[in-house]
C-alpha cells in the first residue's frame, strides 16, 4: 500500500512539475525558424528574405517586454517582406488607449524593404476598428479578400494577397479570384489565411498560388500527439504542421508567438518563420 501510494505521489509531482514547465517556462523565448524555399521565382527577386509571424494574443500572456523582443527578433533578420497572419489581440481583453500607442509605436519600427502586410484573425474581430488602426499606423497593409502587387527596381512583380477569417464568415474567395485574373499567371503569388483548414478551398480556386503562410493552430499548443490533437482549434483540425504541399502551392502554418484556448505550450517554443526564396536552377 505505501508503494502505492509513493507512486502515485511520484506521478502527481512529475505532472505538476510538467504543468509549471508548460506554463511559466514553454511559454517564453522567441526562436527563428528559417527556411529555403526554392521555386520559381523571378531571378531578380532570388534571395527573397520574408519574414512570417502570427498569433501574438497581446495581453493574455504577452507582455510588452515580449512585443519589443519580437520586433528586434524581426528586424535583425533584415527582412525584404514581413507578413502577419492574424490574432494581434487575444478576444479576452480589450485594448486601453495606453495598448494602441504602444503596439503602434512597437509595430511601427518594422522595417521591411517592400512592406509589411496583415490579414485579421478571428480574435481581431472583437476590436476591429481599433486593430486596423493600429495596422494603418504602424505601416501595415491589411489585407480583406484583396491582393496587392510589389515591384522591385527592375519593376518584376510579386502578388501579396489576403483572405479574412472564415470563422467569422468574412472570407470570400471569389472576390480575390476574379480579381487575380487580370493578372499574369506567371508572377509568383503569396496568399494569406488565418485559419489553416480553409487552404484547401484556396488552392481550388486560386490554383496559380506560389505560397500560402497561415497561423491559429498554435501547434496544438502541447506538443504530444494525442493531446495535441484534443487542443487544436476549430480553423486548424486538419492542417497544422509546419508545411504541406497541394499540387505545386507550398504551404506554411506558424505555430505562433503567443497561447490561444490554454496558458500553456510543451515543446512548442514561440516562434516566428524566417523563408529565404531562391530561384530554382
Amino acid at each position: 500500500m505505501k508503494k502505492i501510494l509513493y507512486f502515485i505521489l511520484i506521478f502527481l509531482i512529475i505532472i505538476f512539475g510538467i504543468l509549471l514547465y508548460s506554463r511559466f517556462f514553454g511559454t517564453i523565448g522567441l526562436k527563428t525558424k528559417e527556411t529555403m524555399i526554392y521555386t520559381n521565382l523571378t531571378e531578380s527577386y532570388d534571395g527573397l528574405k520574408i519574414i512570417h509571424f502570427s498569433d501574438l494574443h497581446y495581453k493574455k500572456i504577452i507582455t510588452e517586454a515580449r512585443v519589443k523582443e519580437l520586433i528586434q527578433a524581426i528586424n535583425k533578420t533584415k527582412p525584404d517582406l514581413v507578413l502577419f497572419t492574424g490574432d494581434l489581440l487575444d478576444k479576452d481583453y480589450q485594448l486601453k488607449n495606453t495598448d494602441i500607442n504602444f503596439l503602434i509605436k512597437e509595430l511601427s519600427q518594422i522595417k521591411a524593404k517592400y512592406g509589411n502586410y496583415a490579414i485579421l484573425g478571428d480574435q481581431d474581430y472583437q476590436e476591429i476598428e481599433n486593430i486596423k488602426n493600429i495596422y494603418i499606423q504602424s505601416n501595415f497593409t491589411v489585407l480583406e479578400n484583396e491582393y496587392t502587387i510589389i515591384h522591385n527596381e527592375n519593376n518584376d512583380q510579386i502578388i501579396i494577397g489576403g483572405i479574412s477569417s472564415y470563422l467569422k464568415n468574412k472570407a470570400n474567395i471569389n472576390e480575390i479570384s476574379q480579381s487575380l485574373q487580370n493578372e499574369d499567371n506567371s508572377i509568383y503569388q503569396i496568399i494569406m489565411v488565418h485559419e489553416p483548414d480553409y487552404i484547401p478551398k484556396i488552392v481550388e480556386n486560386l490554383p496559380n498560388t506560389s505560397m500560402i503562410v497561415s497561423g491559429h493552430s498554435i501547434n496544438g499548443s502541447i506538443n504530444i500527439p494525442i493531446i495535441k490533437q484534443l487542443l487544436l482549434p476549430t480553423g486548424a483540425k486538419n492542417y497544422y504542421k509546419p508545411y504541406y504541399k497541394i499540387n505545386q502551392t507550398n504551404i506554411y502554418i506558424s505555430n505562433g508567438i503567443g497561447v490561444n484556448q490554454i496558458n500553456f505550450r510543451l515543446f512548442n517554443t514561440p516562434s516566428i518563420n524566417f523563408y529565404r526564396i531562391k530561384k530554382s536552377n
